[in-house]
C-alpha cells in the first residue's frame, strides 16, 4: 500500500475542477462557433430558453454571476440580434432581458450542442446524469460554507 500525500496537486478537487472547467469550456467553441455563441452566452441563452425573459439580477442568479458580469453578456447578444433589453412595465429599476424571433429559432440549432458534447467527452446520458449529480452536491457544500 503507497501513501498517498494529501498535498500532492493531483489529490486535489479544485485542482481536477479547475482543469476540467477550462478543458470543458475549450471543447465547447467548435461547436458553439457555427451558432455564434460563446460559453457564457450559451449558458445566458440557455437560462433565456428555459424561463422565458428574466431580469439581469434573476439572469445573473440563475448564472451565478454579477450583474456587472451578465450586462456586457447581454449587450453583445442583443447586438448579435438574439435578445432585447428593456426596462420593466411593472418596477422601472429591471432591465428584462427577452428573446427575439431569431433567438428563439437558434434554440432549434442548439439542440445539437448536448448531444454533440456527450460524443466529444465518451459519455452516455446515465453518465452525464451522476457527473452533474456530483459536481451539483460539490457546488452545493461550498456555497453553504460561503453563506
Amino acid at each position: 500500500m503507497t501513501d498517498v500525500d494529501p498535498l500532492a496537486l493531483e489529490e486535489q478537487v479544485c485542482f481536477a475542477l479547475a482543469v476540467a472547467s477550462r478543458s470543458v469550456i475549450a471543447s465547447y467553441r467548435s461547436v458553439l462557433e457555427p451558432l455564434g455563441l460563446t460559453h457564457p452566452q450559451y449558458l445566458t441563452m440557455l437560462a433565456l430558453w428555459e424561463h422565458g425573459s428574466l431580469g439581469v439580477k434573476a439572469l445573473g442568479e440563475l448564472l451565478h454571476l454579477e450583474p456587472a458580469t451578465v450586462s456586457p453578456l447581454v449587450k453583445r447578444l442583443e447586438q448579435a440580434g438574439l435578445v432585447t433589453r428593456a426596462r420593466s412595465t411593472i418596477d422601472e429599476r429591471v432591465l428584462e432581458v427577452a428573446l427575439t424571433p431569431a433567438g428563439r429559432a437558434l434554440r432549434a440549432r442548439a439542440l445539437d450542442v448536448p448531444p454533440a458534447m456527450l460524443e466529444r467527452f465518451g459519455m452516455s446520458t446515465e453518465d452525464l446524469h451522476v457527473t452533474n449529480a456530483s459536481l451539483h452536491r460539490i457546488i452545493d457544500a461550498a456555497q453553504e460554507l460561503q453563506a
